[in-house]
């Protein structure tokens, strides 16, 4: 059984940084893409970054592209995104998710954390 358990959010102003972690518990962790989605209130789930299984490849939406860098290190099970000059638009929810079902920017993961909270403030 795949768990992924999210961790670093908190309230940050603008302008700064923040680290998220994600860290996967079962089968071979080497084995999924992984990535990161946000969800603001009152909004869809949408994409942030994604990485292949060797993290040769990344991918990232427009909105964060140059802002957030996405890693993972598959010797500790882990994926995290670092999250540079941070806007009041980037508050949301952010979720880590492993095993895409179709592209790997569309909300067709099979596994889902439970998120951490991001806010930026002004």
């Amino acid at each position: 059984q795949v768990q992924l358990v999210e961790s670093g959010g908190g309230l940050v102003q603008a302008g700064g940084s923040l680290r998220l972690s994600c860290t996967y518990s079962g089968r071979s962790f080497s084995s999924y893409p992984m990535g990161w989605f946000r969800q603001a209130p009152g909004k869809d789930r949408d994409f942030v970054a994604t990485i292949t299984r060797s993290g040769a490849i990344t991918y990232y939406a427009d909105s964060v592209k140059g802002r957030f860098t996405i890693s993972r290190d598959n010797a500790k099970n882990t994926v995290s995104l670092q999250m540079n000059s941070l806007k009041p638009e980037d508050t949301a929810v952010y979720y880590c998710a492993a095993d895409p079902q179709r592209a790997m920017t569309t909300n067709d993961w099979n596994y889902w954390g439970r998120g951490t909270q991001v806010t930026v403030s002004s």
